[in-house]
């Protein structure tokens, strides 16, 4: 029975801190859970803006997005054929432009970066904070990762566990963008572990095929389907992941064929990081969900554990017993407690761990703390995803603006200008006039009456597009302006050319543009 209303929250970043400290924290320090898994979160991990991760093989374009995004360098930035950059950087504004370096981000509170102490100074000499004041980092960070490396180079020891950094990255940030070079596609073990690595987050992934103008479309065509095949043997996700195909910085196209779907491959990937700041909110409540369940199957698998162990004799015969027979373990917990078997940490990694900790240390299952989880899960996140609704609608529309995200909005270079519905926005003359004629032939042969011909007779010459009823039904509400259910000579002749509009492979506008309105009609759209 439920002992108390769920808790009424201001905004949704202070209710999930307090759900996290008053009901998960509890759980996650009694069964250890910070020393297998994640370290605790903090105030900062609630608060941040959100973070894009850029992941990819040395040379695949990482920082050249970067500096495409921003239109501007960055402090630290290091371009070049060979593995140049060599650390993490965070790139996020600030009002001077400036380096600070990783140990004393990892001391400042305001930053999400603190439990990152935790790999070390081999890590924190790698890891620097880049500010500088640009529109683009008003909403959204970057972090630039180092070039993952192949072949002989990837056996060069980094000093730190690169792997479980950028596990620690994927999980606090909004999106993770993996980049591929178009020219060399080979997925190396490195960066396969690191991929694997990136496991429960398939959500947040996006992959970019970058240097896409370097090759011939058929070459090209032969790159996206390898890439699809080797992405589908390391990513286990029942969804394609979505792949953006294009030539990420500012210089000419060598091989212009492809302008066109790098151009709309473009907006869909800028669409989709403007709107992160909107969608914020509700990745940190997905994130706690994931981990409140990791840290229950966390405790489930400690406490067993527990039990099984002699409180005498035999101890660490025991152990090895109980680690090697750890798959035996987690079924029976899946049994018991109907747990579905990817809520579980990695079998092989949780082994290793295991033997560095003494069994008997841990604690037997409390029901208590399991319940506050269970209750949290039940009950509060419901509330706060109400809440997360309401600060969608209350809140101006949010999103990432400036940098390369504004070359592209107004004026001639906008996706899609002057194409298709928009075809003659800047011509004198009305548009549809140019085929007008040859529409009037067919006009007068649906018997006009009174200059008009009827419904009937016009979806009869209509239906001939083969569209649709839904998009003849769209086309007939845009072309009949005076709305009386019937169309005269120019409406009709609008109407076939949005049906042209149409089938050219363009998209019908919400609402008639008013270079599209037939010149006689415009007195009547204008009152």
């Amino acid at each position: 029975m439920r002992k108390k209303d769920p808790e009424v929250f201001q905004t949704v970043s202070d209710g999930l801190k307090k759900l996290y400290k008053t009901k998960l924290l509890p759980l996650e320090e009694h069964y250890k859970f910070h020393e297998f898994h994640s370290p605790a979160l903090e105030d900062a991990d609630f608060d941040n803006k959100p973070m894009v991760l850029l992941v990819g093989q040395y040379s695949t374009g990482k920082t050249s997005f970067i500096r495409y995004l921003l239109e501007q360098d960055f402090p630290g930035m290091r371009i070049g054929p060979e593995p140049t950059t060599d650390s993490f950087i965070a790139v996020m504004h600030g009002d001077t432009e400036g380096l600070i370096p990783g140990n004393a981000l990892v001391v400042d509170p305001k930053k999400p970066f603190r439990k990152l102490n935790a790999f070390g100074n081999a890590f924190l000499n790698r890891f620097v904070c880049a500010q500088l004041p640009n529109p683009v980092l008003e909403s959204i960070s970057v972090i630039d990762t180092p070039g993952i490396l192949s072949g002989e180079k990837q056996r060069i020891s980094r000093g730190y566990d690169f792997a479980a950094v950028l596990e620690w990255f994927a999980e606090r940030v909004d999106r993770i963008i993996l980049l591929f070079d178009a020219h060399k596609l080979d997925i190396s073990d490195e960066f396969s572990e690191v991929i694997k690595a990136l496991k429960n987050h398939e959500d947040k992934i996006r992959v970019v095929l970058n240097k896409a103008d370097q090759i011939e479309t058929q070459q090209l065509m032969r790159v996206y389907g390898a890439l699809m095949w080797s992405l589908g043997k390391i990513v286990n996700t029942p969804e394609v992941i979505r792949v953006y195909i294009g030539s990420f910085w500012s210089h000419p196209l060598l091989i212009p064929d492809n302008r066109k779907l790098f151009e709309a491959e473009e907006q869909d990937l800028f669409k989709d990081i403007q709107s992160l700041p909107r969608n914020a909110a509700l990745r940190k409540l997905n994130d706690l969900i994931k981990r409140a369940r990791l840290a229950k199957v966390h405790a489930y698998i400690i406490s067993s554990l527990k039990k099984e162990m002699p409180s005498v004799f035999g101890k660490e015969g025991k152990k090895k017993e109980l680690i090697n027979s750890l798959g035996e373990i987690y079924s029976r917990i899946e049994r018991e407690h109907q747990i579905s078997p990817g809520d579980f940490p990695n079998l092989k990694k949780m082994q290793e761990q295991l033997n560095a900790h003494d069994l008997n240390k841990f604690q037997p299952l409390k029901l208590k703390l399991l319940d506050s989880v269970d209750d949290m899960l039940a009950h509060d996140i419901a509330g706060l995803m109400v809440l997360v609704r309401q600060e969608e609608t209350n809140r101006p529309q949010q999103v990432v603006k400036g940098g390369a995200f504004d070359g592209t909005l107004n004026g001639p270079f906008g996706h899609g200008y002057g194409e298709g519905a928009g075809e003659g926005i800047d011509e004198a003359e009305w548009v549809v006039a140019r085929d007008k004629p040859m529409y009037d032939e067919i006009f007068y042969t649906l018997s006009p009456v009174n200059g008009k011909v009827t419904g009937a007779n016009a979806k009869k010459e209509m239906v001939k597009s083969k569209l649709p009823n839904t998009v003849l039904g769209k086309i007939w509400k845009l072309a009949d302006i005076d709305k009386d259910g019937m169309l005269d000579d120019e409406e009709f002749a609008l109407a076939n050319h949005l049906i042209k509009v149409k089938l050219e492979g363009h998209e019908l506008p919400a609402d008639l543009p008013s270079h599209l309105i037939p010149p006689s009609k415009r007195k009547i759209t204008a009152e």
